[in-house]
Order: structure tokens, then C-alpha cells, then sequence
């Protein structure tokens, strides 16, 4: 949605300046629930690519062989960088079936859901805190607005970088970094796709290219027709992304890629407290669409995202190159949403009865245009008997979005039936906010080898920004500029051949202002900005049958609140309260024996606020974060019928937090899927089918609870489900 609170937008809560439970209604606007709409089997991604019946089972890509171009050191793998990352490759992706940012939840213990529903935009939370869908996000290295669904199909690998990410961006949320690479062209590839998932939906996807002479190109296309578990949102989806590249004359190398993407689905808004009631998921059917109004409308979200890469090799090994990327997006965001309870004056939960409060959302022809120009220069020298390893950047963005009013308009009380039938009332009520932003970030890192053993790791982002917004009709315009530097260090020593330590210590930023609305003092002014610090530790171990990793971490980050009774003008003071500090334990590791391998991911978490001068805040769990986290997943190859493998993966998520005093919560769950997967042939037409079921036992439990400016969230697991596909080279 187009109305929110951005952390630089100077743009306030819908409806600010109006008594409190107004206001609270008004600022839901943009906040509606989004879980992945694909039939879960997002954990595949780490499973096993089935072998020659002769070979031994290997998980697809051994993390510690892998690199993450994001990181900024070229080729080291990440076995050897002092950060915790986890890379998954198409090959993976496309096993799975991962169709959105939203599965990749059950592929790492690190990363959970936060604020995820069907038919709308997919949203990560990594060791605790949200990652920011305008600032978290990099496609090919370079900024990109993830308020939007962002195709897979075209992509070669994601890379998740966990931690303050100070290096790498000049401001973001302290959680980490999501990286997508594009697929570019190769010697030769030529796949296609179909897919089947219960209840109806069904899809279609194509990979072909080549490269000769020096010329490279490759299609990605896809279409899907979309019936997922939850009902009355049926939609489409498709994508077409071409990729090409070329060895120049001159010794340079050039890559261009152009992709368009369009979803259109109705978005499924989700459950609530009954009052001071927890509703019991089992009495809950999670197919339900409280969004089931005749006018409800789908979203429709379309991208068009191309970029244009230049690369030269100098001389004595080093290399330049200039990267220059432009993202356009449309969305029509419209929904018949439930929130609060007027008949109760609780705007923080639905009614004891199950009743709520509609509003009739309509924000349409939205525009966001993102662009990004990356010039760099990396190389290597010996100075003073030591090898130096450097990189040299500078990176320019340019955010803008437009919208027009938009409708946010009570039209009636529904209940969880979804049957009662309101009338629509899509008359434009509301402004919207239009949002600009430049900015400019030098970077420089590096490595310095001590000995054969022992490694030092620097780096310094110095970034400049410049946001500004205004009201669409011309009011409440607002300006500022910062600037500031985020450093890091790290130092790696190798204590074997198969093992090394590392110790890391960085900062991170993030920038807002004081919402520019009556009720505040100082409004649109710039606030000191919020600098977040996170120190980690960590193992890394290799070995022919074992991969492990050990990382613990400590991550604070200052936080603001608001003083005052905020109900009346000049009521309500913004300012610094205290902090978050996320601290915790993380744990990966791949066993590979004979026909059996085995992959699992661990995170113990212990999220508190601290530091408030806020009565009964300090000491507490954030919402909708578990303390603890698991994923394994279990690979057996049948010897005696050649291409088949059996999987199991298994995922559990411990309890969360529902409201902010934690006097709600909700339990635990674990869930259990089955696959198997049979290659047939080799060479042109060999065949890959995957037969899976997800949630095996059909398991009823609310996946995640977030809270949303003054509201509870309740998203249920998804039913069980059964998905077919199969893959042919041609």
C-alpha cells in the first residue's frame, strides 16, 4: 500500500492527526497479512539432487564451497569469510518449487516469517528482526523495492547474509541482507516445467539459451494459473526475462538482462485475538478468506527491472566495473480488510464474538521507480611482505513513488463466517504520500593475510542521503539530509586443514524523522539517526563427510517510542527509549554417508527490550519472534531402484508472542513433510518427476503472530497438500 510509516519518508500513520482508535483504523492501510501462497515445499530447496545409482547422495551444493558475491570479497568461499550466510542455488530452488521470498522460511533456522499472506508481497524476518522491504533487498548486488513480488524463476541463487549489514548497504534493518542473483547465459541449457499443486493450482516454465562465439543468451519464461489452499483467491502470474552477454573488442566483457512480471490474486487478510481469547487453530478452517466480498478485487503487482553490466580487467590482476540497474513498478492494491473491534472500542484484536470491523482499501496505479548506478574497482598487491586484498566503490540511488488518494472507508462488521455480504464503498478519502530519496555511498574494504593462517577484514560505507515527501495534495511537505559512516572488522584464523575461527565486530544504520502530523512535536523533523552494532563469533568446519558451522551472536539496536498522550495536537514526543538486543546461538551443518545425507539448521534466541523508560517494557519477548528454531531435512537413495530418493524434512518453530505485554502467546508447532523424487534417462528428454505431500499429518497450529501498529495478527499454518512436477531437458 502506498500510505505508511517509512523509516524516511517523514510520512506519518494514516489518519495521525485523529483521535487514537480513528488513527489506529486508519494506519492498518498498508499492513496486510502475506504467507506464501505456493503449497509449501520450500524445504526441498536443501534437498538432495538425485545421483547416478552408482554414486553416493551429496546435498546440491556444499554451503562452505559456495561464494556470496553480496559480501564484497569476490570468490572467497564462504567456508573461508568471517559472516554467516546461507546460498541456495536454482538447481535447489527449482527442486523445491520456490516460487517466493515467503517459503524461504523453512530453509533456515535463522530466517521466519514476519507478516506474510497470500496474494500480497513476501516479508523475512532473520535473527529476530524484519528485514525492510525498500532497504533489505539487493538484486545483483544493487538496491532493488521488494514492495512487490519479485519473480524467482529467472533467478541463478539467493544469498542471505545475516547480521548488520553496515558494509554492504548504507541503511537497512540489522537482521541482514537478501541477495538475488539473476541467471545469465551458459554454454548450453534448454529445460521445461510443469506443476501441479492441490487444490488447482497448475504452471508452466521454460529455461533455454547458448553461448558460441563470444555470444551468450538465455529466455526465462513462465505462466501459472493459481488456485491455492485458501479459497475465493484464484489469480494468474507470469514472467519473461531475457539475459545476454558479449566478450567486446576492447577486452571488455558486457551483460544486459530485462525481466516483466505480473501477479494478479486477491490477498488474504488474516485471523485475530477474540477479544482476550486466543482462538484455538483447530476450530479454525485455514482455508478461510475473510477478503470474500463481491467487489473484492486482486491485487496486481507488474515489474519491469533491466540492467546493464560493464566489466574490464586491468592490469596486474586488477578489475573495474560499472553496473547500472533500473526497477519500475505498478501495483493496484485492493481489499476488503478486517481490523478492530468499534462495537468493543478495541482496535487491537477482532470482537470476543469473533465479529470485525471491514474497511474497503483501494490504492490503485501506484509507482515506484528505483535506480541505482555501481562503479568498482578490486584488486591485490604485496606492500610492507603482506598480500593485500582491496575493493573500491562508489554507489548512487535514486527512489521515487507516486501515488493518488486512495480509499480507506468503513463499510460494515463481518465475522469469520465470511458470508456476510457489505456494500463497497471506494470513494478516495484519504491522501497518500509521495517519497523521494538520493543517495550516495563510498565503500571501501579489504583483506590483509598476517601469516598462512591468520587474516585481518576491514571496511568503511560512508553514505549521504537526501529524502524528502509530500502530501498528494500538496500539503506536509517535508525534507532532510544525513550523513554518516558504518565501519567493520574482522579477523579469521585457520586452526586446521579443516577448520577456522572468526570474530566480527560492525554497525549498521537505519534514518527517520518525526511523522510530520498535528499531534506531534517538532513534526517532519530529522531524528539522530539509529545506529545498531552487532559483534558475532564463529566455527567453521569441513571435511569430506561433514560441513558444520557455529556462529553466536549479539545484535543491539536502538529503538524509538512515543511519549505523551498523542491524542491531541502537540500531544506526543518522538525520541530515542531504550533498545532492542537480539542475542543468540546459530548452528548448520550437512552429513553426507553412503545413501543417507542429512542437513539441519539450529537457532536459540534470546530477543529482549531494555533500556525503557517506559513502565513494564524492558525485559520483554518482541512479538511474533520464537526463542528457538529448527530445520532438518533427511535424504535416502534406493540403490535398487536406480534415480530414486526418498525425503523428509522436518521444521519446528517455538512459541511467540501475540501482544506487546506478552500476556498472549502462541504455542509451539512442528511440521513433517514427505517427498520422493525418481530421475528418468539421461541426456535430451530425461525426465525428474517430484511427488510430495506437505504437512503430513495435517497439522493445525498459527505459524506466526505479528503486531502491526497497534494490532494482532493471527496467520495459520497451511493444510495439507499434495504437488506434482515434473522437469524434461529438451
Amino acid at each position: 500500500m502506498a500510505c505508511h510509516t517509512d523509516p524516511h519518508s517523514l510520512t506519518p500513520l494514516r489518519g495521525a492527526g485523529r483521535s487514537r482508535p480513528q488513527a489506529l483504523k486508519r494506519s492498518v492501510g498498508r499492513f496486510r497479512m502475506r504467507a506464501s501462497w505456493f503449497t509449501p515445499c520450500a524445504l526441498l530447496a536443501t534437498a538432495v539432487a538425485a545421483q547416478d545409482a552408482a554414486t553416493t547422495i551429496t546435498i546440491t551444493g556444499r554451503s562452505n564451497d559456495r561464494t556470496a558475491t553480496l559480501a564484497g570479497f569476490g570468490d572467497v568461499p564462504l567456508g573461508r569469510l568471517p559472516i554467516s550466510a546461507t546460498v541456495l542455488s536454482s538447481g535447489q530452488l527449482a527442486q523445491a518449487g520456490v516460487t517466493g521470498l515467503a517459503d524461504l522460511t523453512r530453509l533456515d533456522a535463522a530466517t521466519t516469517d514476519a507478516y506474510n499472506a497470500p496474494g500480497y508481497w513476501g516479508t523475512l524476518a532473520v535473527r529476530g528482526f524484519t528485514l525492510d522491504p525498500q532497504f533489505n533487498l539487493r538484486r545483483d548486488g544493487l538496491p532493488v523495492n521488494a514492495e512487490t513480488v519479485l519473480p524467482l524463476g529467472n533467478k541463478d541463487t539467493l544469498e542471505l547474509l545475516k547480521g548488520i549489514s553496515g558494509l554492504q548497504a548504507g541503511t537497512s534493518a540489522p537482521g541482514g541482507l537478501l541477495n538475488l542473483v539473476v541467471k545469465r547465459p551458459v554454454a548450453s541449457v534448454a529445460q521445461a516445467q510443469l506443476a501441479w499443486i492441490q487444490p488447482g493450482t497448475r504452471s508452466l516454465a521454460v529455461d533455454v539459451g547458448r553461448r558460441a562465439e563470444g555470444l551468450g543468451w538465455r529466455v526465462n519464461a513462465e505462466y501459472a494459473h493459481l488456485e491455492p489452499w485458501v479459497r475465493a483467491s484464484r489469480g494468474h502470474r507470469r514472467l519473461l526475462a531475457v539475459a545476454a552477454d558479449a566478450s567486446l573488442p576492447t577486452g571488455s566483457f558486457i551483460e544486459l538482462e530485462f525481466e516483466h512480471s505480473l501477479q494478479s490474486q486477491p490477498s488474504t487478510p488474516g485471523l485475530s485475538l477474540f477479544g482476550d481469547r486466543l482462538p484455538d487453530p483447530a476450530s479454525i478452517d485455514p482455508r478461510l478468506n475473510l477478503n470474500n466480498q463481491a467487489w473484492s478485487l486482486p491485487v496486481v503487482m507488474a515489474g519491469n527491472t533491466g540492467s546493464v553490466r560493464l566489466s574490464h580487467d586491468l592490469q596486474h590482476g586488477w578489475r573495474a566495473v560499472l553496473h547500472l540497474q533500473r526497477q519500475a513498478l505498478r501495483t493496484d492494491d485492493r481489499i476488503a480488510f478486517p481490523f478492530g473491534c468499534s462495537a468493543e472500542d478495541d482496535y487491537t484484536r477482532y470482537c470476543s464474538d469473533g465479529s470485525f470491523d471491514v474497511y474497503d482499501y483501494r490504492s490503485e496505479g501506484e509507482r515506484r521507480r528505483s535506480d541505482a548506478l555501481d562503479l568498482s574497482l578490486s584488486g591485490r598487491w604485496r606492500l610492507a611482505g603482506r598480500t593485500h586484498d582491496v575493493g573500491l566503490g562508489v554507489l548512487q540511488t535514486r527512489q521515487s513513488a507516486r501515488f493518488s488518494p486512495q480509499a480507506f472507508n468503513w463499510v460494515g462488521v463481518g465475522d469469520i463466517s465470511a458470508r456476510v455480504a457489505l456494500p463497497a464503498d471506494p470513494s478516495l478519502t484519504e491522501e497518500n504520500t509521495q517519497r523521494d530519496e538520493r543517495s550516495t555511498e563510498w565503500r571501501v574494504q579489504g583483506r590483509v593475510e598476517l601469516d598462512a593462517d591468520t587474516a585481518v577484514w576491514l571496511g568503511m560505507r560512508h553514505t549521504q542521503l537526501d529524502r524528502r515527501s509530500v502530501r498528494t495534495d500538496g500539503t506536509a511537505a517535508t525534507a532532510y539530509e544525513q550523513s554518516f559512516s558504518t565501519p567493520w572488522l574482522a579477523v579469521t584464523h585457520r586452526i586446521s586443514a579443516l577448520g577456522m575461527l572468526y570474530a566480527s565486530w560492525g554497525q549498521g544504520i537505519e534514518s527517520s524523522v518525526t511523522p510530520n502530523r498535528a499531534r506531534y512535536l517538532r513534526p517532519g523533523q530529522a531524528l539522530p539517526a539509529l545506529r545498531s552494532r552487532q559483534v558475532e563469533a564463529g566455527l567453521k568446519y569441513r571435511s569430506s563427510a561433514l560441513d558444520w558451522n557455529l556462529a553466536l551472536f549479539d545484535i543491539q539496536r536502538p529503538e524509538w517510542a512515543e511519549f505523551g498522550s498523542c491524542d491531541a495536537d502537540g500531544s506526543c514526543d518522538r525520541r530515542a527509549d531504550g533498545h532492542a538486543r537480539h542475542r543468540g546461538i546459530e548452528a548448520d551443518a550437512e552429513w553426507r554417508s553412503g545413501a543417507w545425507a542429512l542437513r539441519g539448521s539450529a537457532l536459540l534466541l534470546r530477543a529482549r527490550r531494555g533500556g525503557s523508560a517506559q513502565p513494564g517494557v524492558n525485559g520483554l519477548q518482541p512479538t511474533n519472534v520464537p526463542a528457538r528454531s529448527l530445520k532438518a531435512q533427511l535424504a535416502y537413495r534406493v540403490d535398487r531402484v536406480p534415480g530414486l530418493t526418498l525425503l523428509a524434512f522436518a521444521s519446528h518453530e517455538g512459541a511467540r508472542g501475540v501482544l506487546p505485554d506478552n500476556s498472549a502467546r502462541t504455542p509451539g508447532w512442528v511440521r513433517l513433510d514427505l517427498a520422493a523424487r525418481w530421475s528418468v534417462g539421461s541426456g535430451p528428454l530425461a525426465t525428474s518427476w517430484r511427488l510430495a505431500m506437505d504437512n503430513v499429518a495435517d497439522r493445525r497450529a498459527w505459524k506466526e503472530s505479528p503486531y502491526q501498529f497497534g494490532h494482532a495478527y493471527l496467520y495459520p499454518l497451511a493444510p495439507r497438500a499434495w504437488s506434482l512436477t515434473a522437469q524434461w531437458q529438451l
